[in-house]
Parts: C-alpha cells; structure tokens; sequence
C-alpha cells in the first residue's frame, strides 16, 4: 500500500504506538509517520520497570522497543517530549504543547494509562513513589539498590495488584523491608479471587512480605520532609522510609474527552469507545492500547479493557492495518505474565470473583508446578500456567469454546488439553 501523500499521526510514546508505526511501514505505506510522544524517551515497554530494570538487572537500552536509530532509518518522525494538547476534528490537525499544528489523514491514539493517585495527606512528602514511566522506574530504583535502611522502615506499598507484588518481590531480593497494605482480603482478589489470592500471599509470606488485608492509607507522615511512617484505617502506623502507590491505573482519555469522541463509563471500565477494528466514534480516528475500550465480537454491546502488556503489543499493529484499510476484527484472550522469586505464570483470559463457580487445578500446587482454570458451568472462561511453559495455545482455545469441559479430565495431567476439544495435541504440549 502507498498512500505517499497521506499523513498518519500516532499519539503516545508506549510499546503500541511504536508497534502501529513498524507495522505502518511493514505493510508497505509510503506516506509520513509522526510519532508523538510527551516523554523525553524513545517508545519503550514497561515491563521491565517492575521486574528486571528495577533492581539493576537489565541496561537501560533494554526496555527500548526499537534502537533510537530505528525511527530515522524508517522514516518515523518523532516528537518527543512534546505533549498533544487538542485535536481539531474539523481540520484534522493535532495541536501540540509549543503550539504547533500537525494534519493528519488519520489518527491513532495510544495515551496508555497514568496511575491513581493515592487521596490522603502526605503525599507531597520526598518518598511517595508511582510505578508507570521510566522517570518513576528511575527514582524508585535508587531507593531500593541504595543500600538497607535499617530496622523496620523500608518499603510500604498500597496495593498488592500485579505491579504491588512484582515490585514486593524486587525490594525483597535487594534485602528491603517491604509491607503491603490491601483493603481486599488477598491479593490480586478482584482478578485471580481468593483462591489463587491465598497462593500469592503464602509466596510472598515465605519472602519476608509482611501483608496488613482488609486495611488502606490513611496518612503518609514525614520527618524533615521525608516520609517516615503510615497510617491506616484501623489505627496501625508502619515504619517506612518509602510509600509505593500501587492502586491502578486509570486510561489516559482527557485528549479523546476534549476532541467530543465517545467515551466508556468508568464504572465499566473506562477508556475511549472503539468497534472491533479499534476505530472511535470519528471513522478517521483510532485507538489502541491500554486506553482502548474495545467492543467484544457478537454485537451484544460487551466491551473489554486491557492494560497488560500484550494487549499494546497486539492492539497497535491491528490498529495500523485499520487505518490502512484492511479488514480487522480485534479479539485477542487477555493475557497477562508475571515473575515473582522463583514462580513465572501466564494468565489468559478474564474471570474475577463472580463470573466463575469452580477452580480447578492440575499439576502439583504446593510445587508450584501446576494449571489452574476457572470455570463457570463447566466453560472454561481463564487459565494460569504456573512454572509450566508452553501450554498458552491449547489453554487460550480452552478460554476462546463455548463449550463446557469435564472436570476431572480437565485436572488430569494425563490428559492432553486438548483432546477436551476433541483435537489430538503433540506430546509437548500435553
């Protein structure tokens, strides 16, 4: 595809703003590419800001998604540092922050999400810390490699979510005092349920995690302005000489908000309204990424949200073959993957308490070696590989049937997966 005299401009600096522009250039479009991100960086993923990069185990180059002079060699440009301010619909031109304008033929936004602040006094306080950017991965990292603090007072996190443990996990290596205060009764309750909440808390247990559940910050004080203790609601104060603010994130819509596009309530989710080929409410306009509520196949009006990793890795490159024209239907299983001490899993699908009436588990739990699935009327509706590889494919297919499987032989390790979908599976892969 040509297009030499079009314009395609990409809002947002993150793993599927970049994607969308390599796969912009892949599929043969010769027309310009901007890149417009409100970061000083180049585009680069997030991952490795809660696990390796945080403790000093990978380079800073590692967490780009290309090299710097990836963008020059395929005509990319790049406005870095450099904030969209409005969009002009009528002109199709974006407004950036030193008042420049920029026209488009079509538009793609991936603003990502920013996280939630912490709504107590306190948090102006030298200490206080989020987890979303580079710049936070920076400042929070030289707080836990800078040596022990001594006593009790080392890390407090709110919020024991995925980034809440993966950073507990981080501190825990380096030697940091890490204590994790949750309102919920388990961890990651309202994703994995208590179930799997209770794995998680006897594996940071075993680390040296001290969990404060069924609580939340009421206070950060300080000394000298510098954090120094928290409070909670039922009355604890924590030593700490650290507060991470780990209690979501909220997608980044206020650009969308401004330029009249079709929203998603927050209480379903939030995120900026798009059909299956990602396109909003203005046919020239797209989104992608975390900020993407997209519209579930079937026309029952269900939408899904997406903040993980893969669905930016995924979403961007769909986007951009929409905006080329090409026939995209975007129906990815949610999938999420996570390394905390010695356990590494991958998690598709979508189940939090409510949805699903059964757990069942194959392999071996207490080895941390196992399967678990949650299922609602026998339909598999997620699945967990536990320090087992190579098993997403059969487990995604189990997710993406409508129908119902038996239990028992979902629990059995002798049982290829998916000879429960009636297809014969080589040995690897049982």
């Amino acid at each position: 595809m040509d297009g030499a005299h079009r314009t395609f401009l990409i809002i947002g600096g993150g793993l599927a703003g970049a994607k969308a522009a390599q796969t912009l250039r892949e599929e043969g479009f010769s027309g310009r590419v901007i890149l417009i991100g409100d970061e000083h960086e180049h585009p680069y993923e997030r991952p490795p800001l809660s696990k390796d990069y945080l403790v000093g185990r990978a380079e800073r180059d590692s967490v780009y998604v290309h090299e710097p002079s990836w963008y020059a060699h395929h005509r990319v440009e790049l406005h870095l540092g450099q904030p969209a301010v409005a969009i002009d619909r009528q002109a199709r031109e974006v407004r950036l922050g030193d008042g420049t304008r920029l026209s488009y033929d079509a538009l793609l936004l991936a603003t990502g999400a920013e996280p939630r602040r912490l709504d107590v006094p306190g948090t102006d306080l030298a200490g206080v810390h989020h987890l979303r950017r580079l710049a936070h991965a920076d400042h929070l990292r030289g707080v836990l490699t800078g040596g022990p603090s001594g006593g009790d007072a080392g890390l407090v996190i709110a919020g024991a979510g995925w980034i809440g443990l993966e950073v507990a996990a981080a501190a825990r290596s380096l030697g940091v005092p890490v204590t994790v205060v949750e309102p919920e009764p388990t961890p990651l309750h309202r994703v994995l349920g208590p179930e799997l909440g209770r794995f998680f808390t006897d594996l940071h247990l075993e680390h040296g995690v001290r969990f404060v559940f069924g609580s939340q910050l009421v206070e950060i004080t300080g000394r000298d302005g510098m954090v120094a203790s928290v409070r909670t609601d039922d009355g604890r104060e924590l030593p700490a000489r650290a507060v991470l603010a780990a209690i979501g994130a909220a997608p980044r819509t206020a650009l969308a908000e401004a330029a009249g596009l079709a929203l998603v309530d927050r209480a379903e989710g939030g995120g900026i309204a798009v059909d299956t080929a990602l396109r909003t409410s203005d046919p020239l306009i797209f989104a992608a990424g975390d900020v993407a509520s997209v519209a579930l196949p079937g026309g029952a009006g269900d939408r899904r949200r997406v903040e993980h990793w893969a669905n930016a890795l995924n979403s961007g490159p769909a986007a951009a073959r929409a905006m080329l024209g090409q026939q995209v239907s975007y129906d990815r299983v949610p999938y999420f993957f996570t390394d905390q001490y010695d356990v590494g899993l991958e998690y598709s699908g979508w189940a939090p308490p409510g949805d699903y009436d059964q757990v069942v588990y194959r392999g071996d739990v207490d080895k941390r070696a196992f399967l678990a699935f949650w299922l609602r009327e026998g339909r598999v509706l997620a699945g967990m590989n536990v320090n087992i590889w190579d098993v997403t494919d059969p487990i995604q297919r189990l997710v993406r049937s409508p129908e119902p499987v038996d239990a028992e032989a979902l629990a059995d390790s002798e049982t290829p997966l998916t000879s429960l979908l009636g297809e014969r599976v080589p040995d690897e892969l049982a």
